[in-house]
């Protein structure tokens, strides 16, 4: 099947875009930036994801503490050849400072958005700090459209340059209330989002139930579905997820079957697990890509896409 467009003929440069257009299936990872200025922390993690992944998402000051600016890192694997995703947070801009941002973005060549709330600060290394949500994720969706689309700001100014940039958000198919997630999703692409990337799936069966939902509106053939998976490391890093993850929907059965293997096998057995939710995500009608979010374990990804015969990457132009 072959992915809808959205109403305004536009071609972007996006790898994503491409891959999607021509029918592919897409795959992405993200980079963490440092908790410094050393740019070749960024260069280390992008060598582990050359020729392994289409597009590579940046965080924007995740779990509210202070890192590298996503803009920065995004440029630094622009020049590696990387096609980066821009992530962009509302908790620490206003508007006027949120667009800025987008122009700035596109006049450097970045193609792809991830557009995000962010995790409040309270959670993060300043929990004094004082947070912004001038506007939430749905309306910062509808912000670039409309920059990109109808060429003007938000109050109604023409913009002399329009930012061409893929547009995409997250989804948590697992949080509650379970029922109006799919409804949450439309509101999104009813904004503008082209692409969406999932919450880490550990429970296929729940998720497939939020995919029959998506296809039931038809979601899946306005914006492209990219599950997200991440391996576990260890048996103590799924009970974290389990427990201390907000949103986070982890099956006891995962957490038995890591508990039955050796401590120093759990890893390799959290791979192997992470293998199998690929392969049955796959089957998954609507499902267009993979996110890979290996924690702070960028050297595993080239692993799990090789395994999961997800290389070669298609080249496109």
């Amino acid at each position: 099947m072959r992915y809808a467009r959205f109403e305004v003929e536009m071609k972007t440069k996006s790898n994503i875009e491409k891959i999607l257009e021509s029918g592919g299936f897409v795959v992405t990872s993200e980079c963490g930036p440092p908790r410094g200025a050393d740019p070749e922390v960024i260069r280390k993690k992008g060598n582990l994801l050359k020729g392994v992944v289409d597009a590579v998402n940046v965080t924007d000051n995740q779990t509210s503490v202070v890192r590298m600016s996503s803009f920065s890192a995004c440029i630094i694997l622009k020049e590696m050849g990387f096609d980066p995703i821009l992530q962009m947070v509302c908790r620490d801009r206003n508007r006027i400072a949120i667009q800025s941002d987008i122009l700035g973005a596109a006049a450097l060549g970045i193609n792809n958005i991830l557009c995000l709330s962010g995790d409040h600060q309270k959670f993060g290394d300043h929990p004094r700090a004082k947070n912004v949500f001038d506007i939430d994720s749905v309306q910062l969706i509808n912000t670039v459209k409309t920059l990109r689309d109808d060429g003007k700001f938000l109050g109604g100014e023409e913009v002399k340059g329009k930012p061409i940039l893929f547009i995409g958000a997250a989804e948590n198919p697992f949080a509650d209330p379970f029922e109006i997630r799919a409804a949450r999703l439309g509101k999104k692409v009813k904004a503008g989002c082209e692409f969406i990337q999932t919450q880490c799936v550990y429970n296929i069966e729940r998720f497939a139930k939020w995919m029959e939902m998506v296809r039931e509106r038809g979601l899946h053939e306005r914006c492209a579905i990219l599950a997200g998976v991440t391996p576990f490391k260890s048996v103590g890093m799924a009970k974290y997820m389990k427990n201390s993850v907000p949103g986070m929907d982890v099956p006891d059965e995962l957490i038995d079957r890591l508990k039955s293997v050796p401590k120093e096998k759990q890893s390799e057995e959290g791979i192997k697990m992470c293998l199998e939710t690929i392969q049955r995500l796959r089957e998954i009608p609507g499902v267009r890509g993979i996110h890979i979010m290996a924690i702070e374990w960028e050297e595993k990804v080239s692993e799990i896409a090789k395994a999961a015969g997800l290389l070669p990457r298609p080249q496109v132009s």
